[in-house]
Formats: structure tokens, C-alpha cells, sequence
């Protein structure tokens, strides 16, 4: 039987269900205005040009109003630049003027322009005649609309608030927001001296008291509202998916001219189809557009691509013969900034550090040991040098080839065989032996006793990187896959991904240069970057290699499911802000904020993230997004699947056909 409370007990409960224990304090809150709840700790508002919101971290605002429009608007441009800004709140007052008002007005108007162009006719400028002419015809035209009732007048007052941590940033932005509403023909200005009402205009209290009102009509107040389906996508390309919100089929050219670089990365939780969305871009640009792409196969995931594109699959492991060789060098097409021409050349000291850079890797090991310091870097530098001067390699690109043959013509001359490892090694040890400066001999002992696991002489069980390269790059070839799965994972892959990236930047990027008119269209995958992360030489070489690809026509794409580790590393940061097109699949919830954070995603587009199936995603091309669904055929899931138990099924279905 339930027991009946009394109106005492019912009070007391009511305060405990609020959480109030205290009668007086309850009955205060409940007496506070919503203005009052939302309200920071203070607010600064003795400066005349902006206010300072005092709280636990205190920001900087700036108000602004709108107060010059361009003659003509477009949706969705007139605003998006504003609405899309960053850290920015945008209100907008709209009130629908009578039809008597406008009529009247409308009429005062056409009257005042028939005055106008009836003195510049009789003082014969024909310019002005004509202008006012045409205005007057318009006026006209929009007051016959609005009696028939195909259009309306309405007044509206734009108002926005800029924040920053900063009052540098404060007018740094200030400027920037000027800078890009100009290229729409919107005019902005500071709220000079009523930056407090501006800011009261701009909370959700609905009151302006600012009043700088422009006026609309039907058409061009529709072109303020931020309501738009983006359409990313364009004129040419592969159909990479389709847009959810609106059905129509997104077309994606990697090298299309908009683009302000090539390169793309994909971030997502393992399962969300990282791995199947690239594969899908990979076939389908192959056959349709010919693009060229090289794999650097963290999981071993490509190799059916490669077998299927009728491409190349390399696998390096501890127990196979292929060796690629790090001191390998190319030569490269450079402009000469005074006469404007092209030559050839061999860029040893950029080979030296990238080689130098590699071998600093592999001497902090997997334990990234704090013993290797800039002496170290110099004794490792100082003898890659010298393996080049041994064998005469300069900027010539005849000094690649022996001497002994068809001198002065590099056609049916033989190359040089490089220096390996191998060769560097035995150098340290002689330097070793003859260095008498006792700052340098703990560096040598060091490096003699941890470069040793690379050498194939030792039986080093790192040494799959040590001799002369046992094949070469075919150029033309569509798909070529570099698998480092059987590789160890915590040091050996990361490793091995350093050297391939410069191993591929000689053989592979630096060629497509060499001729600018057959420049091929390339890509090169870097499968689960984040394994690079850790070791500050390999984050280094691949922030330069996505600055400097485009240049040579290629396209850096890399894959991660870790955004965290890249947020978190400020030396990567230079891989996103070098790439134009980001996808975002399936994000976990510990990941979301960080992508929230640093690509300014609404709460909207985050939560979809978090939600969203397979497959799914946003897609950001440049300042545009759109909610992509990624579907490959029935034809293409046989190659591009990576779920073992769909594989073994399919494979059962095939051996019963």
C-alpha cells in the first residue's frame, strides 16, 4: 500500500529531486531571468571597439554590421563566407515591410529617379541618362510585381560577432573577414562605439539595437539563408559515390585545376572502409582516367588490386629476395629563376639529408634512444657524403654513369652501382678507427654497435634494405604495391615506410618531372601513416614530400584510423593543411572532438560521424562538404573487400561455380 506524503514531505522531496538543499538558494534561481543564466562572469565594455568576456579563459569580441550589399545577389554566396568564417555568431533581423509602405515608397522613388534622369538629359550625360533610366525601369518592374503579388519588400539588419584568445588574432581576423566579404561585394564595419549593443544584438534575445537596415526584396532575401545542400564534385573525374542528401552521383578528379594541391587523406575507425574506399578510387581512376598509383601496404590489403590492375606486387619481408636500395639517386628537371630555362641536375645535398635523416631512424632504434643527438647527425652526414664522392657522383647527371664507354653520351652507358648501407658502415668503422677526438668516439662506438642489425655481411636481422636495388619503377605501369605486412610492426614497418617514401620520391615522383609536357598523373597511398608518428625524421620527410608534390603532378594520399596521434603531433600538421581533399569516415567517439576541433564540423556533422554506417561519411573538398556514400559493385567487392569471413564466402562461392 503506498503511503500518502504530506504537503511538508512532498516540499522537502520536490528539493531534493532539484538537487537544492538550501530553500533560499532555490527560490533565487528560480527568480533569475534567462538573460541572466546564460551570462558570463563579466564582461569588459569600456573599450570603443571591442569587449572582453571574462571567464575562466577570457576572449576577445568584435561586432560587426553589414553596410554596403552588392546590386546583385547569389545563393549561396552573398553571406557563406561570413556564416563559414570560423569562431563567428551571424543574426539576422528580418521584418516584411506593409504592401501600402512599399507601394508608397517604390512610387517616391520612381518619381525622384524620373526627376533625376530628366536633369542629366538636359545637361546631355547620356552615361547618367541611361542609369537612371535602367534604375527606374527596375523600380517599376518590382512595384508591378508586388501589386500583383509575385513579390514582397522586407527590411533586415545584419549583424555578426567575431571572438578570438587574442587581440592580435582579434584584428588579424578583423582584417581576413573584411578581406574575403570584399570579393562578394559585402562591405562590413566595426560597431565603433556600440560594440555593447551590437553584442546584444547578436545574442538569442531577439532585440536589435543596432537598426542598420538594407533593403530586400522577395529573391534577394532568400540568398541570406544559410540552408544549402552543398554539391562537392566536378565536371570531370570518377564516380566516387553519392551525395545522401540530394542522390546525385559526386564525380572526384584528383588533379582537377580548382584544386590548390593533389593530395587527400582519409581518416576512420578501423572497419569503417578505409581500406575499400581507397582501393575503389584507386581501380576506377586507373581504368578510367589512366592515373597512375603506387601503395605503400602497411596490412597487405593491395596486392589483389595490383594482381587485378594487372599492376606489380613487391613484398619486402625478412625472408625475401627483394632489395631496395636507400642511397639510390635520380636526376631532376629544375627552371633556373634568371633565364627562365629548364635543366637537369643531381641534387646531392637534398640526398644526402634524406638518406642521413633515414639512418638517424634506424640508429635511435625502436626504443627512439636519446643518446642520438647533432653529433651523431653530423658523423652519419659526413659519411654519406663521402659515398658519394667516392663513386664521383655530383650535380652532373653523366656522373651517375661509368666513364669507360661512349663518353659524352649517357645512351647505352652503364650506371654506377650506389652506395649501400653497407658501404656506409664499413666507412664508419675506418673513420672510427682514425678519429682521435674524444667527442666523437662514444658516437662512433654507439653507431658501430647498433648499425649492425642493418647489415647484410652480419646477417643482420634488419638488413633487407642493405645492397644494390634488385628492380626498378616501370613508368606506365597503373598499380604498384609495396607490402610491408610481414614486417614487425612496432619499428621495422615504420622504418621500412621512411626509406620506401624517399626510395619512391627518386624513382617515382622526381621522374614524372623530367618532361612537363608527359607528366603523368600519380599517386602514392601511405597505408596507416600513423605508425610514422613517433620518429620525428619520418614525420619530417613526409610534411616535405606533401608540400613539394604537386609540383611534380602527384597526389599524397594517407590513411589513418588514429586522427588523435596527428592532432597531437604539431610537426604532421603540415600533411593536412597540404592537402585539399579530406574524407572522413566512421569516427569513434574518443577521435570526434579532436576532427570537431581542428576542421570547425558542426555538432550536426560530428554526431553523423559517430553515427553513421560504413561507408559513410564527409567529404571536404576545398571549403565545400557533403555526406558522401561510398557503394563498389558486386564486380569490384571481389578485390576491394577486406572482411576475412565476406573473403572466405566469396571464395566458397567461386569454387562451387
Amino acid at each position: 500500500m503506498a503511503k500518502k506524503l504530506d504537503k511538508q514531505e512532498l516540499e522537502k522531496q520536490r528539493q531534493l529531486n532539484n538537487d537544492y538543499s538550501n530553500p533560499d538558494e532555490y527560490q533565487i534561481l528560480k527568480r533569475k531571468t534567462i538573460k541572466e543564466l546564460i551570462a558570463p562572469s563579466g564582461i569588459d565594455a569600456s573599450n570603443i571597439d571591442h569587449l572582453e568576456i571574462i571567464s575562466n579563459v577570457t576572449r576577445y569580441a568584435r561586432s560587426f554590421f553589414v553596410s554596403t550589399l552588392p546590386r546583385m545577389a547569389t545563393f549561396p554566396e552573398l553571406f557563406r563566407d561570413m556564416y563559414l568564417f570560423g569562431d563567428i555568431n551571424t543574426s539576422i533581423y528580418i521584418n516584411p515591410i506593409a504592401e501600402s509602405k512599399s507601394q508608397n515608397e517604390l512610387n517616391r522613388t520612381i518619381n525622384e529617379l524620373e526627376t533625376e534622369r530628366i536633369v542629366a538629359a538636359d545637361k546631355g550625360n547620356i552615361n547618367r541618362e541611361s542609369t537612371l533610366g535602367q534604375k527606374r525601369w527596375e523600380a517599376e518592374q518590382l512595384r508591378d510585381e508586388i501589386a500583383a503579388g509575385y513579390n514582397k519588400l522586407y527590411e533586415a539588419s545584419i549583424v555578426s560577432t567575431l571572438f578570438a584568445y587574442s587581440l592580435e588574432d582579434l584584428n588579424r581576423y578583423t582584417k581576413l573577414l573584411a578581406s574575403e566579404m570584399s570579393k562578394s561585394l559585402v562591405g562590413v564595419k566595426s560597431a565603433w562605439g556600440m560594440q555593447e549593443e551590437a553584442f546584444q544584438s547578436n545574442l538569442p534575445l531577439m532585440q536589435d539595437k543596432m537598426k542598420k537596415i538594407h533593403t530586400f526584396d522577395r529573391r534577394s532575401m532568400a540568398t541570406v539563408f544559410p540552408f544549402t545542400t552543398s554539391e562537392v564534385g566536378h565536371p570531370t573525374g570518377i564516380p566516387l559515390g553519392f551525395n545522401k542528401q540530394t542522390g546525385v552521383p559526386i564525380l572526384f578528379d584528383n588533379f582537377h585545376s580548382s584544386l590548390t594541391n593533389y593530395n587527400m587523406v582519409i581518416f576512420a575507425k578501423s572497419g569503417a572502409g578505409k581500406s575499400v574506399t581507397m582501393k575503389t578510387l584507386i581501380s576506377r581512376s586507373a581504368v578510367l582516367m589512366g592515373i597512375q598509383s603506387l601503395a605503400l601496404d602497411a596490412e597487405g590489403e593491395y596486392s589483389i588490386v595490383a594482381e587485378s590492375l594487372g599492376g606489380i606486387n613487391v613484398v619486402i619481408s625478412p625472408t625475401s629476395k627483394t632489395v631496395i636500395n636507400l642511397f639510390d639517386i635520380e636526376p631532376e628537371m629544375i627552371r633556373d629563376e634568371i633565364t627562365g630555362k629548364s635543366r637537369t641536375i643531381i641534387n646531392v645535398e637534398n640526398k644526402v639529408e634524406d638518406v642521413t635523416q633515414a639512418l638517424l631512424t634506424m640508429a635511435r632504434g625502436s626504443t627512439r634512444s636519446q643518446e642520438v643527438n647533432e653529433l651523431t647527425k653530423q658523423i652519419i652526414s659526413e659519411a654519406v657524403a663521402e659515398e658519394y664522392e667516392a663513386i664521383q657522383i655530383t650535380s652532373d647527371p653523366s656522373s651517375l654513369y661509368q666513364s669507360d664507354t661512349m663518353s659524352g653520351d649517357i645512351l647505352g652507358r652503364q650506371k654506377k652501382d650506389m652506395p649501400t648501407i653497407g658501404s656506409w658502415y664499413k666507412r664508419i668503422l675506418k673513420k672510427a678507427e682514425e678519429n682521435t677526438n674524444e667527442d666523437y668516439q662514444f658516437h662512433y662506438s654507439y653507431l658501430i654497435k647498433v648499425m649492425k642489425q642493418y647489415i647484410r655481411e652480419y646477417n643482420g636481422q634488419m638488413a633487407y634494405f642493405d645492397g644494390q636495388s634488385t628492380f626498378d619503377l616501370l613508368d606506365g605501369t597503373l598499380f604498384i604495391n609495396l607490402d610491408i605486412s610481414q614486417l614487425e610492426e612496432r619499428f621495422a614497418r615504420p622504418l621500412a615506410q621512411q626509406i620506401l617514401l624517399s626510395w619512391i620520391w627518386e624513382k617515382y615522383v622526381k621522374k614524372n618531372s623530367e618532361d612537363r609536357t608527359k607528366a603523368s598523373k600519380k599517386r602514392v597511398l601511405v597505408d596507416e601513416a600513423w605508425m610514422l608518428l613517433p620518429y620525428p625524421e619520418a614525420v619530417d620527410f613526409l610534411n616535405t614530400m606533401a608540400r613539394r608534390a604537386r609540383k611534380r603532378n602527384v597526389s599524397l594520399a594517407i590513411i589513418s584510423q588514429r586522427f588523435q596521434d596527428f592532432y597531437e603531433k604539431p610537426e604532421a600538421q603540415a600533411v593536412l593543411t597540404s592537402s585539399d581533399t579530406k574524407l572522413f569516415l566512421a569516427q569513434d567517439k574518443s577521435e570526434i572532438e579532436y576532427l570537431k576541433e581542428v576542421f570547425k564540423l558542426s555538432s550536426g556533422e560530428a554526431n553523423f560521424l559517430v553515427t553513421c554506417f560504413k561507408g559513410e561519411g564527409l567529404l571536404k573538398v576545398g571549403a565545400d562538404t557533403a555526406i558522401i556514400q561510398i557503394r563498389p559493385t558486386a564486380k569490384e567487392f571481389e578485390f576491394v573487400e577486406t572482411n576475412i569471413n565476406k573473403l572466405v564466402q566469396m571464395n566458397k562461392k567461386r569454387e562451387e561455380y
